[in-house]
């Protein structure tokens, strides 16, 4: 796929299948996501993959962590399929690292720029990705368990799969009324 193309076409896939990545796809879906802007080479993150039979570690913490926001027992089941929503589960994590010179705000943004870098090197392979947050990246439960200090934070779990269908692409968006002037400034 043209890089352009893709930039201008991309669009979340929800409903994801086997197979997963190969091992070559997700070698540049990782190289993807250390080559993000990052002021002074903090690289402030730290990525969790969870395929095949790792996704049930991932369902085990997400049950405890329903369990303890006392979800009904429904939704504590529910908790449980979250992770087979895709063969593949990256979570992101912010890992903050006080610097004079790199606010926090920017090693956020840099560490969601690595979680948009993969997803699009997965499109750009012909593989299907959501970017997913919810519940379990406000989860204190599982924040803990990603060993995520009082300053750290999940920026999103990424899933990424086969399109179990064609990728629907949203209708073409309208950016004029988003870039304003510079004689707007002030105003």
């Amino acid at each position: 796929m043209d890089a352009l193309e893709l930039l201008q076409t991309r669009s979340s896939m929800p409903r994801l299948i086997e197979p997963a990545p190969t091992p070559e796809q997700l070698e540049i879906i990782k190289k993807a996501a250390v080559r993000v802007p990052d002021h002074v080479n903090l690289s402030p993150y730290a990525f969790y993959q969870f395929m095949g039979s790792d996704r049930q570690i991932l369902a085990d913490i997400y049950q405890q962590a329903a369990r303890l926001n006392d979800f009904s027992e429904e939704r504590v089941e529910q908790a449980g399929q979250i992770p087979f929503r895709a063969p593949l589960i990256i979570t992101a994590c912010l890992r903050y690292q006080k610097h004079d010179k790199v606010p926090r705000d920017e090693q956020f943004a840099t560490t969601a720029c690595a979680l948009m870098a993969m997803q699009q090197a997965a499109f750009a392979q012909g593989l299907g990705a959501i970017w997913r947050t919810g519940w379990p990246a406000q989860s204190d439960y599982v924040r803990e368990q990603f060993k995520c200090s009082a300053d750290d934070e999940i920026v999103g779990f990424l899933y990424i799969g086969t399109p179990a269908v064609p990728t629907p692409i949203k209708p073409e968006k309208d950016y004029l009324p988003y870039f304003l002037t510079a004689s707007q400034v002030g105003e």
